[in-house]
């Protein structure tokens, strides 16, 4: 082989690598370019956060986040929203645990200038919904919506997972303990942090720790029975807050 010709295959061989590399690299390419999802669905109450109107003095504004237990709550319960004795918002979206939610909390909570949030979080998390289950993490990311609300001078009422027994949607994770455990560093935290610790745990569980089924055929996701029972507490708890500078 000519030196000319060890040239050309040397070049050759060179332009091939480059041509390889950039048929691996254009699915990569193509795939940033593509519109990321709204993973936090930041968009959900988007078009209700612009039309809520500016708080009023009284009844004091009181913004509920959470899951699809909240979001049932609105749907089930529309009377106990309509602005008596608290102005309740409802901000929850099925499905989400509380690293999504954390992602939110200030287009629905901050932005809305409530004057309590009523934080109830966790149940996703326990599901796997995000993937493993970490108490730390969870409980790192309650904090983390905790302190935000605290800069801004909003006042936290801290709820305690609903007793699950079992996720239809997810069978075989033993929940119960994992919500009891969680539940038990939730009122630590509240303590520690002088907020009002909300317990809807201890009214709805059954003998094995799961919701009642009166209070939801599911045994996740309350009824009307158990909204109900979770109503006056809710009250209770937000008048607890209120009080507190």
């Amino acid at each position: 082989m000519t030196t000319l010709q060890k040239q050309l295959a040397l070049r050759w061989s060179q332009v091939s690598r480059l041509l390889l590399a950039a048929l691996l690299l254009a699915p990569v390419v193509a795939l940033a370019q593509q519109p990321i999802p709204d993973y936090a669905k930041l968009e959900r109450y988007a078009a209700a956060n612009e039309r809520l109107p500016a708080p009023p003095a009284s009844p004091a504004r009181v913004v509920i986040i959470g899951n699809s237990i909240t979001e049932g709550w609105v749907k089930t319960d529309s009377a106990f929203f309509q602005g008596k004795p608290y102005g309740y918002v409802g901000r929850g979206i099925s499905g989400q645990h509380t690293g999504q939610t954390l992602l939110r909390f200030r287009p629905d909570v901050i932005n809305l200038r409530p004057a309590v949030v009523v934080i109830i979080v966790g149940t996703n998390d326990v599901a796997e919904n995000g993937g493993p289950y970490l108490p730390e993490r969870t409980m790192g990311n309650i904090m983390s919506m905790v302190e935000l609300a605290q800069a801004h001078r909003i006042r936290v009422v801290l709820a305690s997972v609903l007793p699950a027994a079992d996720f239809w949607w997810r069978k075989g994770l033993n929940p119960a303990p994992k919500i009891v455990a969680l539940n038990q560093r939730l009122k630590a935290y509240a303590a520690q942090q002088h907020l009002v610790y909300l317990d809807f745990h201890t009214p709805m569980a059954d003998e094995q720790q799961g919701l009642k089924k009166v209070y939801g055929e599911d045994g996740v996701h309350p009824n009307l029975a158990g909204y109900r029972v979770m109503e006056p507490l809710l009250n209770q708890a937000v008048a607890q807050a209120l009080k507190r500078k």
